[in-house]
């Protein structure tokens, strides 16, 4: 029953759900006036308090409207990255298997559902995320003088983040510029939280993080092999075999693939259990792949413990290459490498300033930092879409109008909506096409 208990408990808390708002709908508690109102599934829990605050902050509309307007050119920028890697993972569909197709949990970008987010982290870093991104909205709106009529939480099952509702017939008054401004706002303050997460995780790293060893992280140990016979065991670092340093994957690779089955050979690795460097002769077995190679028993991440601090500390500075090292960083939990936990917290150990620190409340802090920067990464990008009801759409919709008016000059006001909200219509579908291409396509083949 264990293994299941998990998703009873999940169904049972959407069912309480469920009932919960069925009996508020049935008492008219619920309502497009009140103070709770649905939006698909989810319950808008709105207040007017807070709404002071937001006018303080936005007064001072010189600087709001020069960041807003730099959020404009970086929400294009983004809307251009992320359409076109839509595009790239179209083609490469076309290439892939049944079985090597992504899964459709995969696609959702939510704690619990997607099997890469972690539910704890993942759920803290998306509520700060939505937050963020919805009071940068209100604060922007109200620089523009553009009213907000409410402020409050959503709540789907579990809080999933916060809105702000701006007054729908300021916004249709405003001018394009006007609109685009505050559209743009949640997408540049996601983009500002991720880096400044990031520099976070990175002064928390560098300053506090040596690896045990230079050499390659044992990820796990096959029972009965030479490698659990010799007590080496997953979260040790294999320094050398042979005396040849295996400071590399590759290196590591290359050093086992000159073996053959039976032969002694000498290796060093850092026994996290010892604390110390231990160098001992063992015994390889016949490799179940290769029967004419020598086999270890042990499996290796595909980064280095010097790698990993590399990546998390800076990514461009990757020795393979600023562009490998920033798609390293963002695929850490593909790879099982982040959140860091056991055997992964077992390469390093603690200096500086927080050498005293419990390791596990350590890399606690660090999982959430890094998980505060990866989820606002993938708010930005996916809010920059050209998908109603994205902010990405509302800016789409707004430039087609732009490019409308200078091209027919002749046309009405309501001409260009009508453009622009055609526009936009097909831009969704086109992004909604891409997004299923992934899932669909492969399955066809």
């Amino acid at each position: 029953m264990e293994p299941y208990l998990g998703y009873a408990i999940a169904v049972a808390a959407v069912l309480v759900y469920g009932l919960v708002v069925y009996l508020l709908w049935r008492r008219g508690s619920i309502g497009p006036e009140r103070s709770l109102t649905l939006l698909g599934p989810a319950l808008m829990l709105k207040t007017r308090h807070g709404r002071e605050m937001l006018d303080r902050w936005g007064r001072f509309v010189r600087f709001w409207t020069t960041v807003s307007d730099a959020g404009i050119a970086l929400a294009v920028v983004a809307m251009g990255a992320i359409v076109g890697l839509l595009v790239v993972g179209a083609v490469v569909a076309t290439r892939l298997t049944p079985a090597q197709a992504p899964s459709l949990s995969e696609a959702v970008g939510l704690p619990g559902i997607n099997p890469v987010i972690p539910i704890g982290y993942g759920i803290v870093a998306l509520v700060v995320g939505i937050v963020l991104h919805e009071l940068s909205h209100g604060v922007v709106a109200r620089s523009q003088k553009i009213g907000v009529k409410s402020l409050g939480i959503l709540w789907c099952v579990v809080p999933v983040g916060a809105f702000v509702e701006q007054d729908d017939a300021d916004m249709n008054a405003a001018s394009r510029r006007r609109r685009d401004r505050v559209a743009a706002a949640g997408v540049l303050a996601n983009f500002v939280l991720a880096v400044a997460f990031f520099l976070a995780l990175s002064a928390l790293i560098s300053a506090s993080v040596v690896p045990n060893a230079t050499g390659v992280g044992i990820a796990y140990v096959e029972s009965g092999t030479p490698a659990a016979k010799a007590s080496i065991a997953a979260g040790d670092i294999i320094v050398a075999m042979n005396g040849t340093t295996t400071s590399t994957v590759t290196a590591f690779e290359n050093a086992i693939a000159k073996t053959h089955p039976s032969e002694t050979v000498s290796l060093t690795y850092y026994s996290a259990a010892q604390g110390g460097a231990i160098t001992t002769p063992i015994t390889l077995g016949t490799n179940p792949s290769n029967s004419s190679r020598g086999f270890l028993g042990v499996g290796v991440y595909g980064l280095t413990p010097a790698q990993i601090r590399q990546t998390l500390v800076w990514p461009l500075g990757s020795s393979a290459g600023p562009l490998v090292g920033a798609i390293d960083w963002l695929i850490l939990p593909l790879a099982t490498l982040e959140p860091i936990g056991t055997p992964t917290s077992a390469f390093f150990h603690l200096t500086g300033p927080l050498s005293g620190v419990s390791p596990s409340a350590f890399w606690v802090g660090a999982n959430l930092l890094y998980w505060l920067a990866w989820m606002n990464l993938l708010l930005g990008l996916s809010n920059a879409l050209p998908l109603v009801p994205l902010d990405g759409g509302l800016l789409f919709r707004d430039f087609a109008m732009s490019i409308a008016a200078r091209l027919r000059a002749g046309w009405t006001a309501a001409h260009l909506d009508a453009f622009g909200t055609r526009a936009v219509a097909i831009a969704s579908a086109l992004v909604l096409v891409l997004l299923a291409w992934q899932f669909v396509v492969p399955r066809l083949g």
